[in-house]
């Protein structure tokens, strides 16, 4: 009888201690996934593809000018600029217009977001707004 219970208590032990060894190993960093080290390296803005070099002098001039002359350049050349160069302008004037009006700067940030790609360039920028405007 002191067999059976000595073995019953020994293998209660055994399972409690891998429980707890499951338990410790949550908490543990996990290895950097294959997917985060094909994201692209961020781009320099200016060199990313999508704009029209003939934009470039008035995009020039609408930064001068803030928030609204960005808003101003999206909406009369946003049908002319595609994705990446695009994203990141638009988020360029999320980061400029959250000061004046925080609604509209996380309605832009939702709609880049959900348009963008994990494999774009503009992504890791994306991923350092992101706690900032959800």
């Amino acid at each position: 009888m002191k067999f059976v219970i000595s073995l019953v208590v020994i293998v209660g032990l055994a399972l409690g201690a891998r429980l707890f060894y499951q338990y410790y190993e949550s908490f543990q960093p996990k290895p950097a996934e294959p997917a985060a080290a094909a994201a692209p390296a961020e781009v320099p803005e200016d060199q990313l593809p999508g704009m029209p070099e003939s934009l470039q002098p008035a995009l020039q001039e609408a930064r001068e000018h803030g928030a609204p002359g960005l808003r101003g350049f999206l909406a009369a050349h946003g049908q002319a600029i595609s994705d990446p160069r695009l994203a990141a302008l638009e988020l360029d004037y999320v980061i400029l217009v959250t000061p004046s009006n925080p609604a509209e700067a996380c309605r832009i940030f939702a709609r880049v977001k959900g348009r963008l790609e994990p494999t774009s360039p503009v992504y890791a920028r994306v991923k350092k707004l992101e706690k900032t405007y959800e």
